[in-house]
C-alpha cells in the first residue's frame, strides 16, 4: 500500500520534499546556473550541467545521458524565454519525470525573475532564430544574476524545507559578495561607457545595456545564421564610414568572421567567455564578470 500510495503522489506530479539526509539531484540547463546552484545550496546539491560553454546552448542534442539526468533530477534550473525550446521538451517528455515538468515547483526558468529585453514586436521565421519572449542571454548582465539568485534560494528552500535556513544562509552570503563584486565591475568598466561595438550572435544586450555599450552591427545576417562573405563585406562599410572599436564572439563561436572582420578593419577580436567555463579565469560566476570585463578593457588597449 506504501508503495501504491508514493506511486500515485508520483503519477499526479505532486513534489515531495527532499529528506534532509539527501543531496538534492539538480540539473542545470546552462553552466551559469550550475554554477549558482553550487553558491546556493553547496554540498546540499548535486549538479549536473546539460552544456558547457563552448556549446551553442540553442542547438543541443537530446542524447540518453542528458534525458536520464532529467528523469533522476529533483530540480531543473534552466534560462527559459525559448533559449532550450529545440532540445528541453523532448527530455522533459521522455524524462518521464513528473517532478520537472513545467508548472510543478521543480522547474525553474531564471528569465522569468528579469525584465527581458528585445522582446520582438513581429514573429516571423524567415527573421531567423528569434525568441517570442525576448532575448534569452541574462546571464550576461550581473544585475540579472542577482534576482535569479533571490529566487532560486526561495525554490531551493521550497522544495528542500529542511535545509531553508541553510539556503537562505548562502544567499545572504553570496548577495553581499555579488553587490561588492558588482560595484567594482562597474568602476572598472567606467571607460567602456559609450563604446561602439560589433557582435557576432545578439548574445550581448544586457551586457550592453548594463555597461553602456554601443553596439553598431551583428556578423550574422539573422539570428542563429552564419555570416556570408556579402554580409560581412556589408558591415565592413558601415565600420569605414561608422568606425567601432572591438568586434566580439563569444568562447563557442567560430571565430573565422570575427577574425575576418577585425583583420580588415583593423579592430582587434575579443573573445568572451559567455558563461562559467569559457575561459581559464571564467572558472565561476566572479571570474566570468572579471574575465569579462578584464577582455573588454584590454580590446581597448
Amino acid at each position: 500500500m506504501k508503495n501504491a500510495f508514493f506511486y500515485l503522489l508520483a503519477t499526479l506530479g505532486i513534489l515531495l520534499p527532499v529528506t534532509s539526509q539527501s543531496a538534492l539531484r539538480v540539473m542545470a540547463c546552462e553552466p551559469e546556473w550550475g554554477a549558482l546552484v553550487q553558491e546556493l545550496a553547496a554540498d546540499k546539491a548535486s549538479v549536473y550541467a546539460a552544456t558547457t560553454a563552448l556549446q551553442d546552448p540553442h542547438h543541443i542534442q537530446a542524447r540518453p545521458s542528458l534525458i536520464a539526468a532529467v528523469r533522476n533530477a529533483d530540480l531543473l534550473v534552466c534560462t527559459g524565454a525559448e533559449l532550450e525550446i529545440g532540445w528541453l521538451p523532448v527530455m522533459l517528455r521522455q524524462s518521464g519525470n513528473p517532478k520537472v515538468q513545467p508548472g510543478q515547483p521543480g522547474y525553474f526558468e531564471a528569465a522569468d525573475f528579469v525584465s527581458k529585453l528585445e522582446i520582438p514586436t513581429r514573429l516571423d521565421r524567415a527573421d531567423g532564430d528569434v525568441h517570442a519572449a525576448g532575448n534569452p542571454h541574462i546571464q550576461t548582465d550581473p544585475r540579472n544574476i542577482a534576482l535569479v539568485a533571490d529566487a532560486l534560494a526561495k525554490r531551493l528552500a521550497q522544495i528542500d524545507p529542511a535545509n531553508a535556513a541553510f539556503f537562505q544562509g548562502r544567499y545572504q552570503d553570496f548577495a553581499a559578495r555579488w553587490k561588492s563584486a558588482t560595484q567594482r565591475w562597474e568602476k572598472d568598466a567606467a571607460p567602456l561607457r559609450g563604446m561602439p561595438i560589433v557582435v557576432q550572435h545578439k548574445a550581448y544586450p544586457y551586457l550592453e545595456n548594463w555597461l553602456g555599450l554601443n553596439e553598431l552591427a551583428t556578423l550574422e545576417p539573422k539570428p542563429g545564421v552564419e555570416p556570408s562573405s556579402a554580409h560581412l563585406a556589408e558591415v565592413l562599410a558601415l565600420l569605414q564610414r561608422q568606425p567601432a572599436k572591438l568586434v566580439i564572439r563569444s568562447a563557442y563561436n567560430d571565430s573565422r568572421g570575427a577574425d575576418w572582420l577585425a583583420e580588415h578593419a583593423k579592430i582587434p577580436a575579443v573573445v568572451l567567455p559567455f558563461t562559467v567555463g569559457g575561459s581559464d579565469r571564467a572558472k565561476d560566476l566572479f571570474g566570468l564578470f572579471d574575465d569579462t570585463i578584464a577582455q573588454l578593457l584590454k580590446g581597448t588597449k
